[in-house]
């Protein structure tokens, strides 16, 4: 069976399996005695099992069908829930979450999990997981060395049911030559050949120690083919530096085929169960038929094919533009009416295309809880994480960049934010730190907020560590608001850390978390109360690919500022015009606002004439204000944000261009960059 054109299917729910596995495990470490969630767990690794036996992938079946074989003790009252147990489970999962980026990433998808294997039947046996590892391994080599390999229920269910539908199972000894130089070269021309005529399950030493040459001069080989003995010992032989291959004929009793007859597939071939059998194995089919109508409603799009659609469309809002003008200079009846029809179906085109590109913010959300699970192990904190507005919507272009700064911020709210048990008993506080990750929409932003109970900034500590790396004069640390000394630690290399841990110094990568934040056009603050707890506010756009700005013209130029920034356009008059520490501002409703001329800045000229009034555009970043002056206004337009290209990647204010209805290219104005 060709399995190819299921590899991106299998990929995509494989994961979505895992993470629902994942996430049922935090919450059976919270209620270790509900077997709903058991049963839960249970049918999501039956699923991945089956999954990866019929692909083929018999690392990810084995492991998962020990994991499914702990489960079904748990849900069968045979061995109770520990933490000990969740942790061996939990690292099952990673292993086969690393199989399966392995193979999206065009590997093969094995790895060694001997050890998990041990642990996991172990576990099922009734024993201490961690016990009898090492016992285990010595006790394998020397049955190995003894003559014949170890197999587990798994492999035994592979061959039995490989025989039942007419193929051979055998085991092939290869033993190399004492003088062989390149063991694992003949290894791989060996294992070529075997996997032309069939299908390999097993191998001695695991395929990692045969590729790394970790072997004396022999190793073992278990395959699945409808060749005969014979035809294969004399194919393999034929590899030069063999000295000599063994070939037996694998088989089994069958009461060890009746353990296991509740594997869906072999590696083989599929294998087609009874109506009957379905349903004792799955007791909520009448509920799941019900389901499945709904969601033959969904279709999985390949994101590179929504890419090509939003490229297309973009080209399509600029030629939109150019038809406006052209409409607007000719005045033509039938022309502006049809130009505003399709103006309005554009518009309409470009909501569904945006919100197809969106996605909720849980696909980043969802991988925390176990990362802040075994965060609280390594810090030995006892920590909740509250997750709310997880399926808050964003582009997929911010959400592919916004997960490594909120890993930063989790890590650092919980090496350093949240406190040890005993001081917070001691600050009068619960034991159990809260840690809050929230997200909502507002406007055309999402704020995705991280809030925690612990300790707070130190304002003497950061103001102390501020002075000393030069960030600040003593006489400015003095005029500082709390929430300023707070935002010091986004300051680059600023750490307050006494000393260096695995998990984060307070200010270490926040630095990165803030410029990575800013370059998505976003912004992040900080407010923090000493003793109380700390909120960071990180604020992004709905969408990266096409934005609403202001157009504005100085001389010849045309430039756009993005309407996210802009606070109010105004006409000022020169009296307006004030002077603070060599800085020109004005007061704005109450407020004194430095004054930045982009002409000047950008070095487009000033008019011949004296002006008795100015044109500016009051923007903002956080809570600093910039007020611009420019020639005139435009007005408003939504335009296609394209780059500068790798040639112009640091230039000042400038975060890209676009193309306008006459076909001027504009470029777009970086406010961000202006407000110091």
């Amino acid at each position: 069976m060709d399995t190819n054109q299921y590899l991106e299917m299998f990929l995509e729910e494989s994961k979505e399996h895992l993470q629902a596995c994942n996430e049922q495990l935090l919450e059976l470490e919270k209620n270790p005695d509900d077997l709903a969630i058991v049963n839960e767990i249970f049918r999501a690794a039956h699923t991945l099992k089956g999954m990866s036996a019929t692909m083929g992938y018999e690392d990810i079946a084995n492991l998962t069908h020990k994991m499914e074989n702990v489960l079904d003790a748990i849900r069968n009252s045979k061995i109770r829930v520990t933490s000990e147990i969740l942790d061996v489970v939990f690292e099952s999962s990673d292993a086969l979450e690393e199989m399966v980026i392995d193979i999206e990433e065009g590997g093969s998808g094995k790895k060694d999990v001997e050890k998990l294997v041990t642990m996991l039947n172990q576990i099922e046996a009734g024993k201490s997981p961690l016990a009898v590892v090492e016992e285990k391994t010595v006790k394998t080599v020397s049955e190995e060395e003894s003559g014949g390999l170890v197999y587990d229920d798994f492999e035994q269910t592979v061959v039995s049911q490989s025989i039942e539908q007419g193929f051979n199972a055998f085991e092939l000894k290869v033993i190399l030559r004492d003088d062989c130089l390149l063991k694992a070269a003949r290894v791989f021309m060996v294992f070529e050949i075997l996997e032309k005529a069939g299908e390999i399950i097993k191998t001695f030493p695991t395929v990692e120690r045969l590729e790394n040459e970790e072997f004396d001069s022999q190793f073992t080989v278990v395959i699945i083919t409808k060749e005969d003995a014979e035809e294969l010992k004399a194919k393999v032989q034929k590899v030069s530096e063999i000295e000599q291959v063994e070939i037996r004929s694998v088989q089994f009793h069958s009461a060890a085929f009746e353990v296991a007859t509740t594997m869906e597939a072999p590696v083989a071939g599929p294998v087609v169960q009874s109506a009957q059998q379905t349903a004792k194995k799955e007791p909520t089919a009448t509920k799941r038929s019900s389901s499945a109508h709904s969601a033959n409603k969904t279709i999985r799009v390949n994101i590179d094919r929504l890419d090509v659609l939003m490229n297309l469309f973009e080209e399509l809002v600029i030629d939109r533009g150019r038809l406006q003008s052209i409409a607007t200079e000719l005045q033509n009846a039938e022309l502006n009416e049809t130009t505003e029809r399709m103006t309005r179906i554009s518009g309409d085109l470009q909501n569904i295309i945006l919100n197809m590109r969106m996605v909720p913010v849980e696909t980043v959300f969802n991988r925390f809880p176990k990362m802040v699970r075994q965060l609280a192990r390594d810090l030995d904190k006892k920590i909740n994480l509250e997750i709310i507005g997880a399926e808050t919507e964003l582009d997929r272009t911010v959400i592919d960049e916004i997960g490594d700064p909120l890993v930063h911020l989790i890590r650092n709210a919980l090496d350093h934010g949240v406190e040890n048990p005993a001081d917070r008993i001691a600050a009068g506080k619960p034991e159990e730190g809260t840690v809050t990750l929230r997200a909502y929409h507002s406007g055309n932003h999402v704020f995705i907020e991280l809030e925690d109970d612990g300790a707070g900034v130190n304002r003497a500590r950061v103001l102390k560590k501020a002075i000393e790396r030069g960030i600040v004069t003593e006489e400015i640390a003095e005029t500082l608001t709390d929430k300023q000394v707070a935002e010091l630690i986004l300051s680059s290399g600023f750490s307050t850390a006494e000393k260096l841990t695995d998990v984060s110094g307070r200010g270490v990568g926040l630095d990165v978390v803030k410029s990575t934040i800013e370059s998505l056009g976003g912004h992040i603050s900080i407010e923090s109360k000493e003793g109380q707890g700390s909120l960071f506010q990180v604020q992004l756009p709905l969408t990266l690919s096409i934005i609403s700005v202001m157009l504005v013209q100085m001389q010849k130029e045309i430039f756009a500022v993005p309407l996210s920034s802009i606070i109010e356009t105004a006409i000022i008059q020169n009296s307006d015009i004030l002077n603070a520490h060599n800085q020109r501002v004005i007061d704005f409703r109450g407020k004194i606002v430095p004054l930045v001329d982009l002409r000047e800045i950008f070095d487009t000229g000033l008019p011949e004439e004296p002006e008795e009034l100015k044109s500016v555009v009051i923007v903002r970043k956080g809570e600093s204000l910039a007020a611009l002056v420019v020639d005139s206004f435009i007005g408003q337009q939504e335009i296609v944000l394209k780059s500068l290209g790798n040639y112009l990647q640091s230039v000042f204010a400038l975060s890209g261009a676009t193309i306008l209805g006459n076909g001027q290219v504009a470029l777009i104005v970086d406010c961000n960059a202006l407000i110091k």
